[in-house]
């Protein structure tokens, strides 16, 4: 999976009604200020001991112990249902991966009844990070490799349920160490850096983006859409994140090299083309089908075996 990812290395019940509305119904919020207020759900600074957690799951081998799904780029759009739910045009720009029919106002059900892109197309789950920009000119991905790793306590890992979303990532980082779950590499080459590289002639642009591995076991989504995930201390989930489930890590592969590049992001409060690399993020909306995706994590993630997208062991 290349060098560059070694070395970089009891909730009350309003609690889980509050998960369930925002999980099933998307609210309508016309006329609200998009503001840096807004943005801030998806613009957190981690403390220091979330960075050094952050980067040493980063820096964590992969013992044989995965699965994936292989999506492309579907459409891209001013949306984000997670942290916009219901308004249109709302966001700044994303690309996003997996299930087709992905909008402002997604919900729960309405992806079910969506297509996917991704193999396998038991995957229908949403994925979307920022929307990557050449000289002004938006980049599809070449390639989208969603991993689902047992770097966790792997034998104890669960399924993640429908509808559990959450969001990685600091949107409005105004420096490099403000966003450390997200890495820039070329491809074949071992140097990475939180903005962006300057992949020489006959390389490729590629980003890793690394997700939480424990969960408070309740809660489908918190207000900030974060805080019901969290990062584990050393090899254990903290004791108000008990569940351990799969990390979930995007590899997106970008056919540009050079200079000139750019994201679609926020700044100032406003919607723009030009953010820097290290305010990279993004989001998932777990749609896998229940029984594929529980085979997987018995079959490749507690079993300890490498998968493919049909989540047979193709490495012991």
């Amino acid at each position: 999976m290349g060098t560059a990812k070694l070395l970089a290395a009891g909730v009350v019940l309003i609690g889980v009604v509050t998960a369930l509305v925002i999980h099933d119904q998307p609210t309508s919020q016309a006329g609200v200020d998009h503001s840096a207020m807004d943005h801030s759900q998806h613009g957190q600074v981690p403390s220091k001991a979330e960075e050094a957690a952050m980067m040493a799951a980063q820096a964590a081998p992969v013992r044989g112990s995965e699965f994936r799904a292989e999506c492309r780029s579907s459409h891209r759009a001013g949306d984000d249902p997670i942290v916009f739910p219901g308004q249109s045009g709302g966001s700044h720009i994303h690309e996003f991966f997996g299930n087709t029919t992905t909008n402002a106002n997604s919900t729960l059900q309405s992806l079910r009844l969506g297509g996917t892109n991704c193999d396998p197309v038991s995957d229908k789950s949403a994925y979307w990070t920022p929307t990557l920009y050449k000289n002004g000119v938006p980049v599809a991905p070449e390639r989208v490799t969603i991993y689902y790793q047992g770097i966790t306590d792997r034998t104890n890992a669960r399924a993640y349920p429908q509808g559990l979303r959450y969001v990685i990532g600091n949107a409005l980082a105004t420096s490099p160490d403000q966003n450390p779950a997200a890495r820039w590499s070329c491809v074949g080459q071992s140097q990475s850096s939180r903005d962006f590289l300057v992949c020489p002639p006959g390389t490729k642009l590629e980003n890793y983006l690394d997700f939480p591995t424990c969960w408070d076991g309740t809660r489908l989504d918190s207000p900030n859409h974060k805080d019901h995930m969290a990062f584990p201390v050393g090899t254990t989930c903290p004791s108000t994140h008990p569940v351990v489930v799969p990390r979930l890590e995007f590899l997106i592969t970008y056919p540009v090299n050079g200079g000139g590049l750019t994201l679609a992001g926020t700044r100032n409060g406003s919607n723009v083309t030009t953010a820097p690399g290290y305010t990279f993020h993004g989001d998932f909306l777990n749609v896998w089908d229940p029984a594929e995706l529980q085979r997987r994590v018995d079959n490749c993630i507690r079993a300890g075996y490498v998968c493919g997208t049909d989540g047979n062991p193709i490495q012991q």
